[in-house]
């Protein structure tokens, strides 16, 4: 039986899950094929990536999903994780994982203070865990590493929406299948929006539009291969390689997911033109902040507003990924400006009163280890062993340290992408430097480089029970970089 210490000790041995995080030698890596892992095996060896044709796609905005019947206070929506085959590639069908059959999956949108009620049934052959990843939920909710949903079978999940308004996500958590799980398609959007934000006039409708962004093997014949990132050359926005969007010529709220298993993205316009960034992870800015590049790490999300009134209509502009390797195409998104379009919208001065920093009773250190193998304060993920303990309303500072004290060329993994269920944090310093505004506001992701410390503060809240945190580059969480709290009444 494949029980909560039966699944980790797989996760460790090997099996579906052994997928080797990162090249030790980075050049061979990128050179030498690797020999193929079990999930690899499972679906074939690896071959020939397909050809890339960028902007042979129209970009799709993913569906929102309608609830199956509503009370005074909560909407129930149905979903199903199941095999489809989706046209990722042009002219190639790849089967994936899919919420609702769709890929990514489909957008929820929730509004503070009415619940959302999800019941979450498995049709796929693997066990999955679905958590909200930013949702403040109560512990049997949250989707926890070894709380399983077994094929066949149906959970419900229910989320209080109590928070202010973000962009959040909901995706695999099943420990040890999470980084394939997610790769393979199990991912979609989930915005909570609140009276304030709503009440802003920024960009809404049809000019509000998530987007998606992962890396892929597609081969020749259409398989979704696993494997490391170094050897993803496939780009994809809402699920397909290198799309185009048409736009009109106005202002855009874009809300941009980095949900790559195991990348950091950064992406800037091809001519350089500035935008402006208005949320992170845990909701608005206190206010706005013009950027020129946007780097996320895995899980991190950020919301910006561009303005394609500044191109003439039937011009185009390119996003483009800096943070590509020297083998891999920068693009991943073209924007066509094919129409004019009326715009009341505006970004306002002031966005948020974001909370006062907490002030710490608690301190802790954490050191994230890359090589040879990811720990956390030199410990793999046991769910039976709680490694932090805190009681509600406890406010404490963390010090999260990356132990790799340089980074290897190329290596995707080299920073970490440290992640707490339950509460967000405000992020003080790296390396007793104080952030800038763009990260300043309410985060629950955070980039960790190499030879760094970043100090985060948050206080715990508002439900008791078992949460995890984690670094979410996933392939370093699937082998055990995470960790397990307590949350004492």
């Amino acid at each position: 039986m494949l029980n909560r210490r039966n699944l980790l000790r797989a996760a460790t041995l090997g099996g579906p899950v052994a997928l080797f995080p990162w090249g030790l030698i980075p050049n061979l890596a990128q050179t030498a094929p690797a020999a193929p892992t079990a999930a690899q095996a499972r679906s074939g060896a690896r071959g020939r990536a397909a050809r890339i044709v960028p902007f042979a796609h129209a970009m799709q905005v993913p569906p929102v999903l309608s609830p199956v019947s509503r009370t005074d206070s909560s909407d129930l929506y149905q979903l199903r994780m199941a095999e489809t085959e989706v046209e990722i590639v042009k002219g190639l069908l790849t089967t994936v994982r899919a919420f609702g059959g769709c890929f990514p999956g489909p957008t929820i949108r929730a509004v503070k203070g009415r619940e959302v009620v999800v019941q979450q049934t498995n049709d796929l052959d693997v066990h999955t865990s679905v958590h909200l990843h930013g949702g403040h939920v109560r512990s049997q909710y949250d989707g926890l590493p070894m709380d399983l949903v077994e094929p066949g079978e149906t959970r419900e999940y229910r989320y209080p929406n109590e928070q202010v308004a973000a962009s959040l996500w909901y995706h695999d958590h099943a420990h040890g299948l999470e980084a394939e799980n997610v790769y393979r398609g199990l991912a979609g959007a989930y915005l909570l929006s609140d009276p304030h934000e709503s009440g802003l006039p920024l960009p809404g409708g049809e000019y509000d539009i998530p987007l998606l962004i992962r890396d892929a093997r597609i081969e020749t014949d259409g398989r979704l291969v696993y494997t490391d990132p170094y050897e993803c050359p496939h780009m994809l926005v809402n699920g397909k390689e290198r799309p185009y969007f048409e736009v009109a010529a106005r202002k855009y709220r874009l809300r941009v997911f980095n949900v790559s298993p195991n990348r950091h993205v950064s992406l800037r316009f091809a001519d350089g033109a500035p935008f402006t960034q208005i949320a992170s992870d845990g909701g608005l800015l206190a206010g706005p902040v013009e950027l020129h590049e946007l780097t996320l790490a895995g899980a991190e999300r950020a919301e910006i507003v561009v303005d394609f009134a500044r191109y003439p209509v039937g011009e185009s502009v390119v996003l483009e990924n800096t943070a590509a390797l020297e083998t891999e195409r920068p693009e991943v998104l073209r924007f066509d400006i094919t129409r004019t379009a009326e715009d009341r919208s505006r970004v306002p001065d002031v966005l948020a009163t974001l909370p006062p920093i907490p002030e710490a009773t608690v301190h802790r250190d954490f050191w994230l280890t890359t090589f040879p193998d990811t720990r956390i304060n030199g410990r793999k993920y046991d769910p039976d062993r709680t490694d932090v303990r805190t009681t509600v309303g406890t406010s404490e500072i963390w010090t999260i340290h990356n132990h790799l004290t340089r980074r290897p060329a190329g290596v995707f993994h080299a920073p970490h992408s440290f992640h707490t269920h339950l509460v967000r944090f405000r992020v003080l310093d790296r390396d007793g430097e104080p952030v800038g505004p763009a990260e300043a506001g309410l985060k629950d992701t955070v980039a960790i480089h190499p030879g760094e410390s970043v100090r985060i503060a948050m206080t715990w809240g508002e439900y008791p029970g078992e949460y995890v945190y984690h670094c979410h580059h996933l392939v370093h969480s699937s082998h055990g970089q995470m960790g397990r709290i307590d949350v004492l009444p």
